[in-house]
Order: structure tokens, then sequence, then C-alpha cells
């Protein structure tokens, strides 16, 4: 007998939801997460729900769909490892287990121009550190067409995925992949550095749900209080500036343990979709002062 779509979708989120699955690597609930994985086995589009919604699915689609939820939720890794895809601001990327899942809000900030304010005729070369699989390094390269961009990350596995995310978006003459061990391989000086560093304290890496113990763990510890790579970052960063430069930082929930470890440092906090507190702003000038 066959199922709807969304008859089917339904079934997958109960089973994801009785299974105890994590989310946030793309979705925050058990009917987006299914919905993703459906619509993917099934071959539509992930925005077109609302069209396909009553059609019906073939006993044999249908089990290849449910198989999918059954690996998803035996294997507990995000579902972005399973469809080889994620989405950031509309724009499609490949991930697999050598890269972090693609999540960061500074994407919101790029999309919204909320640092346009800081960059101006100036702006020409910027640098995506901890790049990952290269997604925020494409991003500003789309945002800004006349600048030119370096992703730079310490895992060779994880530039091997943003060499795909690259070349599939035709972006080879604009944007530069290397390896660095933070900014020690890094030549500036840049007017924009991005960066999603590893932030996540000792206490809250040995908490994180199945899902999140799937991605590298180089991408995401950050030490006793998160701020290992920042604080190194932060001191090393203006000789890697212009003049006019910023830094665009993000450091998630660790906003207590970033403001413990620079309480003199004037920052500009950004507003995302999750807050006021999760990406800030740094100026070169703010880098330097005593």
């Amino acid at each position: 007998m066959a199922i709807t779509v969304i008859g089917l979708i339904d079934e997958a989120a109960a089973r994801l939801s009785d299974a105890g699955v994590a989310f946030g690597h793309g979705t925050a609930t058990a009917f987006d997460e299914a919905a993703w994985l459906v619509l993917w086995k099934l071959g539509h589009p992930l925005d077109a729900l609302d069209d396909v919604a009553t059609h019906d699915v073939a006993p044999a689609q249908a089990d290849a769909a449910r198989a999918l939820v059954a690996e998803r939720i035996a294997s507990r890794k995000p579902a972005a490892y399973l469809t080889r895809e994620a989405w950031l601001q509309g724009v499609p990327f490949y991930v697999d287990e050598r890269a972090i899942v693609p999540r960061s809000f500074i994407a919101e900030l790029l999309a919204d121009g909320s640092i346009d304010p800081w960059l101006g005729e100036h702006t020409r070369r910027v640098l995506d550190l901890c790049t990952g699989n290269g997604s925020l390094a494409v991003l500003a390269a789309m945002a800004w067409p006349d600048v030119q961009v370096d992703g730079a990350d310490l895992s060779p596995d994880a530039l091997a995925v943003a060499r795909i995310n690259v070349d599939r978006h035709g972006l080879q003459e604009r944007v530069r992949l290397f390896e660095s061990d933070g900014l020690a391989a890094v030549r500036g000086a840049y007017d924009l550095i991005l960066c999603n560093p590893p932030y996540v304290n000792s206490a809250s890496m040995a908490a994180l749900p199945a899902e999140y113990r799937a991605e590298p763990e180089l991408a995401l510890a950050g030490g006793t209080d998160g701020m290992d790579f920042v604080r190194a970052l932060l001191q090393a960063a203006p000789a890697q500036m212009s003049s006019q430069a910023v830094l665009v930082l993000e450091i998630g929930n660790e906003r207590a343990h970033f403001d413990a470890a620079f309480p003199a440092l004037e920052a500009v906090w950004l507003d995302t979709s999750a807050g006021d507190d999760q990406v800030l702003l740094l100026t070169r000038e703010s880098l330097i002062s005593p």
C-alpha cells in the first residue's frame, strides 16, 4: 500500500523522536530532519515539500527512505554525512566525515550585510581561518565579487573537502586553500579575517551527543575553557591584519569564558538567529590597544 510523502515524513519524524537522536547540524526538530532525509532519498528538492506532500510514494522508494532513517538512528551520524550535502544560506556544499558539518552563524552575517559597515574599497583580501569544508570562504567570495579569499585549515582532510566545494562553485581563481596551524603559515595583510574556530570547552566536549562526536574533534575542542585557539589567534592576528582590518570570530555558547579570558577587550557583538552572544567583531586597533 502506497504512503504519501508527508505520511512518510511524519512516520520518520516519530521514529527519530522516539530514538532520541540529537539535532543541530542543519535542522532543529525531528520533523525537519525527517523531511531532509525523506525528500533527499526520494530525489525531491529540499524546499519542495509543499509541492509533493500529497504525492504517493511507491513501496520500494518508501522502504529505501525508511532504511536511510534507520541508518541515521543506528549510526548517530549527522544527516549531512549520510546525504553528503549541507546547505548554508541557500547554497549547497559537499561534506563528509573529514570535515565538520557547516553551520556557522557567520554565514548569516555575510548574507545580510551585517559586516559591511566595517568594509570598504580597502577590503581586498579576506582570510577564512579554520575553513573546514570551505563554506565560509565560498560564501565570502560570492558576497564580495572583487575580493580574493584565502581558506586555511590545519587538517589536510578538511582542505580536500574544501577543494571539492571551491571547484563545485567555480571559484578556483578567487579562493586559495592552504594548510596552516592557526596563523603560522598565513601571509597577510588581510582586510577581513573570518574564523569559526574550535571553541567547545572540555566539560561540554565530554557531554556532547554522539552526532557531534562523529565530527572531527580537532574542529571542536578548545581546551579547558574553550579559548585555547582563540588566545593564540588574538595574539597573532594584528601582524596579519591591515590597518583598517577587522576580525569576525564565532565563539558559540562560550561568551562567559570569552569575557573571563579577555575582560578588557573591546568587542562588537553581532546579532544572529541564535542571539547577540555567538559572534563578535574586533578591529585591529582593539587588538593592539593596551
